[in-house]
């Protein structure tokens, strides 16, 4: 009797041991189609590495087109504020072609001592053509609200670059993020699917088996049980791959290109040794070193945070709006200079002919000094509100920074905790292995069961995928610890 159940577990191990050998399948094999061929490889297109893909997101991305126009309009500003600065020159001319030449009424007494009191005599004044030119300059050469109002403008763009700059390096870092997700859940779909081709195929092999008389119906009946609860995961893990394609396709702007999206690489494809977890985090751009202190990160981002940077600039431009208001109450001296030409003449209608008509010129330089003196109490009131906005500036720039050293401080414990998490689910990794293959022998020789087998091979799963779970955390905190220290070379 012990000799066949020997005969019977040894077949058994047999057929999940063939099944076994699926496991040198790629992560990017998927379910295989009518002709044998992976459906993943039949439909998906070429793979986009990393830097690809960041490149595509910082030519397409919509947020940081609509950054660079902001950018473009603040730039405008700047030559705007200039205006103020510079000189104005204007010139008008005129042509009247007087149909009657106009008259005024005077006391007659003045051509004529002779006449009565109330006798007028109408005078006419003017010729029949008349020509006006004038050429006008002024320059300003003090005003205080328009020199400050090119500092301010000067500030304002270069917030405006700091937005472009946050906002490259925000993208680079979601960019980084939504691939990651897309390699771990088809990290979790290539699992599912491995388990699910390797039960399928025991089942047939275990059939065949009970059909031959050598197993009976529990270990068909366990694996049909199996089979129907991984068939619906492999089916949820497939959709989480699909949608994190999708999501990875809007940042890159490629919506209508999403069936052909494909990503290079693996969270498998570690490779060994102490250091090998930085290493293949340096594969996907990360800058800061893994060995940098908490108060070196600290120092990296009071120096590089943009959004630092951006409450910084901030409240400058709200120091320069108020130093504005307050110059209103100074005077204004500004430089002018007219040159006016008049020419008049009789006959005929003749626009063109002020050269030889009757002319004088009248050249004209001055200063004009205009001082401000009360209005109203509308000022002191503007005053008061641009001083509450600069209050409100420097708060929100002291709580950026709190919020900036949380922020470090919490992604520094969260790089090392994904570390050992890492480095320690490698460990299980082996030894999930090891388990498999030792109960994979105790029930080839028959002091095991095919349910200690089936536990094993579920424990090498999981320990696989909290591998991958965990290198994919480490690669997301240290992305994100990039980005928080304000270093994110790709965003250059």
């Amino acid at each position: 009797m012990r000799g066949a159940l020997n005969v019977r577990t040894w077949m058994g191990v047999v057929a999940m041991a063939s099944v076994w050998a699926g496991l040198a399948v790629t992560a990017a094999a998927g379910q295989e189609g009518p002709s044998g061929t992976p459906a993943a490889e039949a439909t998906r297109g070429p793979e986009i590495t990393l830097d690809q893909a960041i490149r595509t997101a910082l030519t397409n991305n919509r947020e940081l087109a609509t950054a660079r126009f902001e950018l473009q309009a603040a730039e405008g500003q700047v030559k705007e504020a200039w205006s103020a600065v510079y000189p104005t020159i204007s010139a008008s001319a005129s042509y009247t072609r007087n149909l009657e030449v106009p008259g005024q009424f005077l006391p007659a007494q003045i051509f004529n001592p002779d006449a009565g009191p109330d006798e007028l005599v109408l005078v006419r004044f003017g010729n029949d053509n008349s020509w006006n030119g004038q050429l006008q300059l002024e320059q300003p050469i003090f005003q205080a609200s328009s020199f400050i109002g090119v500092s301010a403008a000067g500030r304002f763009e270069s917030l405006q670059q700091e937005v472009v700059r946050g906002r490259t390096q925000e993208i680079v870092t979601r960019t980084k993020q939504q691939y990651f997700d897309v390699l771990l859940a088809e990290e979790a779909a290539r699992l599912n699917e491995e388990s699910v081709r390797r039960v399928r195929q025991a089942l047939e092999e275990t059939q065949a088996m009970q059909r031959a008389g050598l197993l009976g119906d529990y270990d068909v009946l366990r694996l049909e049980v199996e089979l129907a609860n991984l068939e619906p995961a492999l089916r949820r893990a497939q959709n989480e791959a699909e949608a994190a394609r999708r999501t990875l396709a809007v940042e890159l702007a490629l919506e209508d290109e999403v069936a052909d999206l494909s990503v290079a690489g693996s969270l498998s494809d570690i490779g060994d040794g102490v250091d090998a977890l930085e290493r293949f985090a340096d594969q996907f751009g990360v800058s800061i070193d893994a060995g940098t202190t908490l108060d070196e990160l600290l120092q990296l981002a009071s120096e590089n945070r943009t959004d630092l940077r951006q409450s910084g600039l901030n409240e400058e431009l709200r120091l320069a709006e108020l130093r504005a208001e307050q110059s209103e109450y100074l005077p204004t001296v500004s430089f002018f200079a007219n040159y006016s030409y008049s020419a008049q003449a009789d006959g005929s209608l003749n626009p063109f002919g002020w050269r030889s008509a009757i002319n004088t010129t009248t050249p004209q330089v001055g200063l004009q000094v205009s001082m401000p003196l009360f209005n109203g109490f509308s000022r002191p009131a503007r005053i008061d509100q641009f001083r509450a906005t600069l209050r409100q500036a420097e708060t929100e720039t002291d709580l950026v920074g709190a919020q900036v050293d949380n922020q470090v401080e919490t992604l520094f414990d969260q790089v090392e905790e994904a570390s050992l998490r890492a480095r320690a689910q490698e460990v299980a990794v082996g030894q999930a292995q090891r388990g498999y293959e030792i109960a994979s022998i105790q029930f080839r020789e028959g002091l095991g069961s095919r349910l200690e087998l089936t536990d094993a091979e579920v424990a090498l799963r999981q320990s696989e995928f909290n591998h991958a779970q965990a290198v994919h955390d480490y690669l997301t905190a240290r992305t994100q610890l990039d980005q928080a220290v304000g270093i994110v070379p790709e965003a250059r």
